[in-house]
């Protein structure tokens, strides 16, 4: 189990929190939760309803629907940000490549970050542009 402090280094190496103070990311590490996957453990499976994010701190997963691969993740990147904003079936499955530490992160806690804190909202957002604009050319 990581520390506080550990937790607060981590989250400000992500780009949706970066510019959060520390003593607000302390207070996050609190309610994050420590997920370990083995290589080949399912993180989300497609169609399964989900209320909370991810962020990959050390690993690497697959995203994938059906057989098809969609995208790999790898340190320091999120999913699972359009669930915890809007409840509703996960449109993809992930897997663990290797073995991975998460942090996965309620609605409820997230959202109270983004009430004090905007620019968490805004770099959501800014992420699920992205992502948008990835599959519109793709």
């Amino acid at each position: 189990m990581l520390m506080t402090i550990e937790k607060v280094i981590i989250l400000k190496t992500v780009k949706i929190f970066s510019d959060i103070p520390d003593d607000a990311l302390a207070e996050l590490s609190y309610r994050v939760k420590e997920i370990e996957a083995k290589a080949g453990d399912e993180i989300i499976t497609e169609g399964e309803i989900g209320t909370s994010m991810y962020i990959v701190v050390n690993g690497k997963l697959r995203v994938h629907k059906g057989g098809a691969e969609i995208a790999v993740l790898d340190e320091r990147e999120v999913f699972g940000e359009l669930a915890a904003l809007d409840p509703e079936p996960r449109t993809a499955s992930i897997t663990a490549v290797q073995d991975s530490l998460l942090f996965e992160i309620d609605e409820e806690p997230l959202y109270e970050l983004m009430t004090e804190h905007i620019e968490v909202a805004q770099a959501i957002i800014h992420v699920l542009c992205d992502r948008i604009r990835h599959r519109l050319k793709n």
